[in-house]
């Protein structure tokens, strides 16, 4: 616990940038390696990779896509500079998760193995992510919104998605790889449960 002489330190820009880099750029080495498998993950992440599946569309361009509603609920409950920040987030995922994959291939990897390791690679770039004030966007800023309006529990709502995006799955893709997907979504968050702690994390 840091101490009354301890004053939490605002991260400068340069650190904010290094941060939303490292992020993006594990959570899209992730996303390449999880599309590679097949499978897919939870939040509007998992919707994207389930329609890119689906319709042949880029992930990239997708992600961009579904995340474009959410922007003024992030505005209404963060503030602009969240706005900004979780823009610049998704953006840079957009586009390193399109281009990744022109630089690295997957020929052999156990799906169980996959799953897990696209659990830790996620859940570390996102608390580097959450740990600069950014967020991925999407599904997570309007559950903090109609928490605060309706009084219903953020977590309540991300895992009602997250349901409803698996039972979908059920559906259009085999068991085995919609399990292993599961197990995966385990992992992130499990990861961010245990390590994403402010009250042990000083600078902002």
């Amino acid at each position: 616990m840091p101490t009354d002489a301890q004053k939490p330190e605002k991260h400068t820009w340069f650190e904010d940038l290094q941060g939303y880099i490292f992020g993006t750029s594990m959570c899209a080495f992730a996303l390449v390696m999880l599309r590679s498998l097949g499978l897919i993950t939870g939040q509007m992440a998992g919707l994207a990779v389930l329609i890119s599946y689906v319709s042949g569309l880029p992930f990239g361009w997708v992600f961009f896509a579904v995340n474009l509603p959410f922007y003024w609920f992030g505005y209404k409950r963060m503030g602009k500079v969240f706005v900004v920040k979780t823009f610049i987030n998704v953006a840079l995922i957009s586009v390193l998760s399109e281009w990744f994959p022109s630089m690295i291939s997957f020929e052999a990897i156990s799906p169980l193995f996959g799953a897990i390791m696209v659990g830790f690679m996620t859940g570390a770039g996102l608390m580097a992510i959450f740990r600069h004030g950014g967020s991925l966007g999407g599904l997570g800023i309007l559950a903090l919104y109609l928490q605060d309006a309706t009084g219903v529990k953020a977590g309540y709502v991300q895992l009602a998605f997250d349901a409803c995006l698996f039972a979908i799955a059920f559906f259009i893709m085999p068991l085995p790889l919609v399990v292993y997907s599961l197990v995966g979504a385990v992992v992130v968050n499990l990861v961010i449960a245990i390590n994403h702690r402010r009250d042990r994390y000083i600078a902002m």
